[in-house]
């Protein structure tokens, strides 16, 4: 399962609002929905977790590039969203943008028969056959300073895990409308 939202930087504070990510299709899509939270062109980032298996975060200030950082980038490229995100990180040159059908437990349709079915065997083949694209890292995977000026510095965001959504909107100092809409 996954949970997702933004937190819009205000002259009051933040504002935090549920991302749906069912008419998320690309990282565009995401983007713009970023941009489009923004309150005068001030900071957002959006948060996204599925269970404890990992975290991304986006950051985006009004016109400039966005900035991710991804906490786990092997677990988060085996799903659609996350795979969205390392493969930015990662410089694929696949302009596949789509997204696979997705049930709404975090897993793709026929992930579970297929994961069971797969040898070491099979992963070498795979690895093969991708014609040596450059392979996923286990671990961190980004830009972990992207928080440092707002209070999360990237030793902090290095070590979450866990409720890591609620520790970064804590340092944030948003809690409250974090919770709000989870």
């Amino acid at each position: 399962m996954y949970f997702a939202a933004l937190l819009a930087r205000t002259e009051d504070g933040w504002e935090a609002s549920d991302m749906e990510l069912d008419d998320v299709e690309s990282l565009s899509d995401l983007i713009d929905r970023a941009r489009s939270a923004a309150v005068d062109d001030d900071t957002v980032v959006a948060l996204i977790e599925q269970e404890d298996a990992w975290f991304g975060v986006v950051r985006v200030d009004g016109e400039e590039d966005p900035r991710y950082f991804v906490s786990n980038a092997s677990a988060a490229a085996r799903s659609s969203y996350g795979s969205m995100l390392t493969k930015e990180l990662l410089g694929s040159d696949k302009e596949d943008d789509e997204l696979d059908e997705l049930d709404l437990d975090g897993t793709e349709d026929g992930e579970d028969e297929a994961l069971s079915a797969f040898t070491d065997e099979d992963d070498d083949e795979d690895e093969a056959g991708r014609g040596g694209a450059e392979p996923v890292p286990a671990g961190p995977l980004g830009d972990p300073r992207l928080l440092d000026d707002l209070g999360v510095t990237h030793k902090q965001l290095m070590t979450l895990d866990g409720d890591a959504l609620s520790e970064i909107a804590d340092s944030l100092g948003a809690t409250e409308v974090l919770e709000a809409v989870r």
